[in-house]
């Protein structure tokens, strides 16, 4: 349990290592508190709907569909909190992760760089109507894909044993003995 916290009490630090315990313990952390939001999601709509189906008027009814969409609104609020107060120790966990491999943390844009432009194109395409433009923001998330796979791998990887360029080695052992006594 105290790994899926580690991340948050290093809210903001994006250099040293992380080892993988660390980092897919705060991921399966990050993805129960998601599930949780997403269960209370449903029992919200489920006892809206409910209301809906017991009213026999259309006052009762509208009413229900208001309360629906209300506790809608007040859920995606509360999702887009989470989301924010979770995006920095998610990136800098991320980051650390990839240090642990010994690459940089600049290899998180090859999933985030796609993403942005897909976006991006995504927009101008329904602003302009394009649909050549929509298909190829609809590659360049593709690209995206196969970037988020590139990086599952890298977090799925050994760190490097010892010392590296980016700090000692989180798992200890005899590499460290050297930074120390230098």
């Amino acid at each position: 349990m105290e790994w899926m916290f580690m991340p948050l009490k290093r809210y903001a630090e994006f250099s040293g290592r992380s080892r993988r315990q660390e980092f897919w313990m705060f991921t399966l952390g990050v993805f129960i508190l998601y599930l949780l939001l997403w269960v209370i999601a449903m029992v919200a709509v489920g006892f809206s709907m409910g209301g809906m189906a017991a009213s026999t008027s259309g006052g009762a009814a509208l009413g229900g569909m208001m309360g629906m969409f209300a506790s809608l609104g007040i859920l995606a609020i509360v999702f887009l909190v989470v989301w924010l107060a979770l995006l920095i120790p998610t990136i800098a966990v991320a980051i650390r992760r990839l240090h642990d491999t010994n690459r940089s943390g600049w290899w998180l844009w090859i999933y985030i760089g796609p993403y942005l432009l897909s976006f991006v194109l995504n927009i101008m395409a329904v602003s302009s109507s394009s649909n050549g433009l929509a298909m190829i923001a609809g590659l360049v998330g593709l690209i995206g894909l196969v970037g988020a796979i590139v990086l599952l791998v890298f977090y799925c990887l050994p760190g490097t044993p010892g010392p590296n360029q980016y700090g000692p080695d989180p798992l200890g052992g005899a590499g460290n003995l050297n930074e120390t006594f230098s």
